[in-house]
Parts: C-alpha cells; sequence; structure tokens
C-alpha cells in the first residue's frame, strides 16, 4: 500500500489537505457563533471522520473539545454539558433529540449526518433526528470560508472521567503552547504505544475514551494513516488489518478476548504478518489471554499503565511481560513512580500499597474542572494517584493487584456503582442494594448486584436490569443480579462490599 496517508472511518476516506480545509471552515464557523479561546465544544458523537475534523476545527480556534459518552442518557448529559459550559454541541442525528432536551440555554445544536457505516454497525433508523431545527453540519460547513488566523495554542480535550464522588469529573489541562513541548509529548506518547509515524494505525475503540481520542489525534496531527472502526468487530478487526496492512492497533483486553474466541479457522483466514504493534491498556489484562494473544501474534503485544489525570506512566513490550508475568512495566520516559502505605510513607520494593507517580514532565499540567481541592487531594510529594494499589519489584517494575475505591473498570469502561445503588434504591420493591465489581473473563470486571427485596414484590434479575437500562447507559446494568437479605453493613452505614466480592475472588481464583 503506497497511497497517501489519509484518515478513514468505513467508506469515508478524506484525504489530509480536505480534512484540514473542513476543518478551517468549522473553526469560522464556530468563531460565528461566538466561540472563543478557552470555550468548550461538546462531542456526542460516534466514531466517525467528522469527530476528527470537528476536534481539529475547535483547535484552530484555541477552544476545548469536550469529548462525550453517547451511551449517556438525560442526567449524564444535562450534568456533563452544564458542568463544561459548552457553547455549541456536535451530534449525531440519532442522539440530537436526547442532547436537545439539556441544551444550556443559547447554546448551538449542529446535526451530523449518521453515515451508512454507523447505520450498519448500531442498528441505527436512518431518520434524521431533530428535523431541520438544527443546523447540519456539511451544509453549516459550505457556509463558511477556511480559518485563516493563526492558531491559539494547543488545547487537549475535556475529557470526563469517573471518580469517587459518583460524578465524572472533567480533566482540564493547560494548553501545550511551545513547539518543544508539543513535540516531546508527541514522541512519550509514540513510545508509550510503540508508534512510529510511518505506521499505519487501526482505533477500534471509542473516541470519547482518553487513550483512542489521544492516540488518534496526535496520529492525524503528524498526518499518518488512520484508520477508525465505527464499532469493534473481532472478525473486522482482522479483515482490516489484512486489507489495509495495518502495523499497529490500540486495543482494550476485552477485544483480546473477543478476537481469541473466534474459531481458529477464522483467525487463520486473515494474514496479520503486517502488525508489528498490538497495544493494550485501560482494564485488567489475565494473565493467560495476554500469553495466548502473544502465542498468536508473535511478540508485538505491548501494554501501558496510566490515567486520564498522568498520561501514560509504564509500558512493556512481550518479552518483559513474559520475563515478568503480570506486570504492567516500568516507568517511561523521565515519570517515576512510588508507593505508599495509608499512612503516607513510601514503601520498599516488595510492599504493597497505593501506587503514586509523576507523568513525563511534557504531560501538561491538569486541574478537576471547578474543583482544585480535588485535584489536590489526589497529590503526595509531587506525586500523583488514580487510586490504584500494587507494588514494585527490586527491578522497578509496576503490578497491580487492586483498587482504592470500588471503582468497576469493565471492558475499559469506568464505572462508579454508587451511581447504580441510587438509581435501584428508586425502584419499588428495593429496600437495599450493594454493586461491585467481580471478575469476567472477557471485560475484566463485570457488574455484581446484591438486592435487599421486599418480598412482597416478587422481583426477578430481569427486573431490576431493565430498570436499570432504562435509566441509564446500557453498560452499567448489572451482568448478574443476587437476592440478599443480609447485606453486611455496620451500624454507621458503611456497607462492607469487599465482603460480598471475596467469594466471588476466590471462586475466580480455584
Amino acid at each position: 500500500m503506497t497511497s497517501a496517508p489519509m484518515i478513514h472511518c468505513g467508506s469515508i476516506s478524506r484525504s489530509y489537505e480536505d480534512l484540514h480545509q473542513r476543518a478551517a471552515r468549522i473553526a469560522t464557523g464556530l468563531s460565528a457563533l461566538g466561540v472563543r479561546p478557552g470555550d468548550r465544544v461538546a462531542l456526542v458523537l460516534r466514531n466517525d471522520v467528522a469527530y476528527v475534523e470537528i476536534t481539529m476545527g475547535v483547535g484552530l480556534l484555541g477552544a476545548v473539545p469536550v469529548p462525550v459518552n453517547w451511551h449517556w442518557r438525560h442526567d449524564e448529559l444535562a450534568y456533563l454539558i452544564t458542568d463544561s459550559g459548552s457553547r455549541v454541541v456536535f451530534a449525531h442525528d440519532d442522539l440530537v433529540p436526547e442532547v436537545e432536551s439539556v441544551l444550556l440555554s443559547g447554546a448551538t445544536l449542529i446535526r451530523v449526518l449518521v453515515t451508512a457505516e454507523l447505520v450498519a454497525a448500531y442498528g441505527l433508523h436512518s431518520a434524521r433526528g431533530g428535523g431541520g431545527s438544527h443546523p447540519e453540519l456539511e451544509g453549516w460547513l459550505a457556509a463558511h470560508a477556511p480559518w485563516s488566523s493563526p492558531r491559539v495554542g494547543a488545547p487537549m480535550a475535556l475529557i470526563y472521567t469517573s471518580g469517587t464522588t459518583g460524578r465524572p469529573k472533567g480533566i482540564l489541562r493547560e494548553p501545550v503552547t511551545s513547539p518543544e513541548q508539543n513535540h516531546a509529548l508527541v514522541q512519550m506518547v509514540f513510545e508509550a504505544l510503540g508508534l512510529t509515524p510511518q505506521m499505519r494505525t487501526l482505533v477500534p475503540g471509542p473516541l470519547y475514551h482518553t487513550a483512542p481520542n489521544v492516540h488518534t489525534m496526535l496520529c492525524a496531527a503528524v498526518g499518518m494513516d488512520v484508520t477508525i472502526m465505527p464499532r469493534f468487530d473481532a472478525e473486522g478487526t482482522l479483515r482490516l488489518i489484512e486489507e489495509r496492512r495495518i502495523n499497529h492497533i490500540l486495543a482494550v483486553p476485552t477485544m483480546l478476548v473477543r478476537l481469541l474466541r473466534l474459531p481458529e479457522q477464522v483467525r487463520r483466514r486473515y494474514d496479520t504478518s503486517s502488525l508489528q504493534t498490538l497495544v493494550h491498556a485501560a482494564a485488567p489484562c489475565p494473565p493467560e489471554v495476554k500469553r495466548q494473544t502473544i502465542n498468536w501474534l508473535g511478540p508485538v503485544v505491548r501494554e501501558f499503565y496510566g490515567g486520564s489525570e498522568t498520561g501514560a506512566v509504564t509500558y512493556c513490550d512481550s518479552a518483559e511481560w513474559l520475563a515478568h508475568p503480570g506486570t504492567v512495566g516500568r516507568p517511561i520516559a523521565d515519570a517515576t513512580l512510588r508507593i505508599y502505605d495509608d499512612a503516607g510513607h513510601p514503601l520498599p520494593p516488595g510492599q504493597t500499597g497505593v501506587v503514586y507517580a509523576t507523568p513525563p514532565t511534557c504531560w501538561p499540567r491538569f486541574t478537576y474542572l471547578g474543583n482544585e481541592a480535588k485535584r489536590s487531594s489526589i497529590e503526595r510529594d509531587g506525586y500523583l494517584t488514580v487510586g490504584d494499589i500494587g507494588h514494585l519489584d527490586a527491578e522497578g517494575f509496576l503490578y497491580l493487584s487492586g483498587r482504592v475505591s470500588d471503582m468497576v473498570i469493565s471492558g475499559g469502561v469506568n464505572i462508579y456503582p454508587a451511581e447504580i445503588e441510587n438509581c435501584l434504591l428508586g425502584m419499588p420493591g428495593v429496600r437495599d442494594v450493594a454493586v461491585f465489581g467481580i471478575p469476567d473473563q472477557e471485560y475484566g470486571e463485570a457488574l455484581a448486584a446484591h438486592v435487599d427485596a421486599d418480598p412482597t414484590a416478587e422481583l426477578r434479575q430481569e427486573d431490576i436490569q431493565a430498570y436499570v437500562r432504562a435509566r441509564l447507559a446500557s453498560y452499567k446494568t448489572p451482568k448478574l443480579v443476587v437476592f440478599d437479605n443480609d447485606l453486611p453493613r455496620e451500624d454507621s452505614g458503611k456497607l462492607f462490599k469487599r465482603h460480598l466480592q471475596q467469594r466471588y475472588n476466590a471462586a475466580a481464583n480455584s
């Protein structure tokens, strides 16, 4: 494959010349709407080429793109759009009605047509959401000349991540203003991801998540050939590797599980010899899954560890992992790690405690939007924690063993159980509930709900699941529901979820 690098998604392929022209027109249109440097623009979009060009257009103004999880429903969207103060919202047609009802006064909603690939991938209807009451991207874009003023700074996206308060937290970063910092940032991310500018990369994950978002936008910034999947599909991934001679993929462990579940004859049907790097992150990877992936694809598997707050702070390749099974790697660039006990004392190698890290110096400083105190609460001696428990070995390799909070990471998605508990406590017949993560071979963790129900309510598992699914994003629906009239609470009201989790952990390890 010798054609010039492009951005691809489904049947749409956009040259960088066209991409930059469209982004420049978007910038002019946003400026005409009153968007200024530092203002926020929300993207309620599935994976699409439009996602990239809109993000670029927002950046030309020095404004801040706000990726939004398009699964979210009314209350979730209302919180994020209000909290971020977004002046403009771009949304795919079918998502317009949900967004329309939560817009801030004076905010502008711009429709993005749903592609044929998205209709096929998600079983969508092609009907136009919101009718003609909101401008449609293509016509709106064509009405504006390309932006010709200098770019203002280089803002990173304001990405919301779950936390211990039960509400997502907006991570707002200082803009990258110097060419030297930008160069160092690109080099650091490329090192963590095992990338080179000549590679052809595949993005199967949702662009509203930090890692796929940063990965895609930095690859686009240096003009790489990028293929974005509208939605992850295991066999479709192998087909794209063969057809586009893909060199690089960023995945989560759930994707590896689904690839390995394909029948042997299906996996052998496709030529994956072009693949040079498959990097995974965002969730625990079962050791056997990783070992099987290396055995199948060869020593191309790579892993990094970090968080939205810190960026990548460690990485390891296949050889390092095979020599240190279970590790998530050693520090990248000039990042440093430290393990603290509960009293705040640094721990030596081999002892388990809370994992803290200093990000590489090129990674922009952040604060939680509107909550500098929360930012300070995760810092100790200049080191930051995202709430993980682990230890370092004598060679400096990091191993993770759990999380400080009961945050659940299922298929690379952060889920806060309190939100689901609060939802279920509003269900007639539910007296008490505990939601927590349990081991899951495919997703890393799955949601379990122990429900103390009124016997007269005659509730079933399906009733509990349907109630949650109707009110929250579908991935927040418990996979397992157990009716339990003896939830372990102390007098203060604290629920001992670990007592409930122990039986599932013991069963998974037996």
